[in-house]
């Protein structure tokens, strides 16, 4: 007889080798399943942690950019209140460095000097481009003039200044260049 029992119903089972076996088989088999799970799982968390990494820089760049282009537009509606208050100091003959015994005329040069600062502290430089090459990147050409002693292409008059925040053009400086 082989090494096999019967149970209180009388139905054979295997012996307790092949038992063991076949558990050891099970227990092997549900192991690589679980193996192949977590490593499933383990992927799939390393490329949400990824994904999540990629939208949080993107997301920081973005709300950066936001700022950057809020701030640009801020100061492109305040450029022409400067530009208002230095022709108002241009016309009343005052030196926009200087002082004035008139107490409108110091009040006025007053909010121009802290506009100005203010706008320098924001990482705003005036662009005058006098004597430079024209460029159209950088420059707004009105009209052109014959001057002599000046090559073509220079600019020879400043009409208005123009404006960059850091590397960001804010306004083009309006030139006259010569012929």
């Amino acid at each position: 007889m082989t090494e096999e029992s019967r149970d209180d119903q009388g139905t054979e089972r295997p012996a307790a080798g092949e038992a063991s076996e076949q558990v050891e088989q099970d227990l092997d088999a549900l192991l690589a399943d679980t193996q192949r799970e977590r490593d499933e799982y383990l992927e799939l968390a390393q490329r949400t942690k990824a994904d999540f990494e990629n939208f949080r820089k993107r997301m920081t760049a973005e709300v950066q950019a936001a700022g950057a282009r809020g701030k640009a537009e801020a100061i492109r509606d305040v450029v022409p209140v400067l530009d208002d208050l230095e022709r108002a100091i241009q016309a009343a003959g005052l030196d926009p460095e200087g002082d004035s015994e008139d107490g409108l005329a110091h009040g006025v040069l007053l909010v121009f000097r802290s506009l100005r600062d203010s706008l320098t502290r924001s990482g705003v430089e005036a662009v005058d481009p006098s004597g430079e090459k024209f460029d159209p990147n950088a420059h707004e050409a009105l009209s052109t003039v014959a001057a002599d002693g000046v090559e073509p292409g220079v600019v020879v008059e400043v009409v208005q200044k123009g404006y960059l925040l850091g590397e960001q053009l804010i306004r083009p400086a309006r030139v006259v260049v010569s012929e």
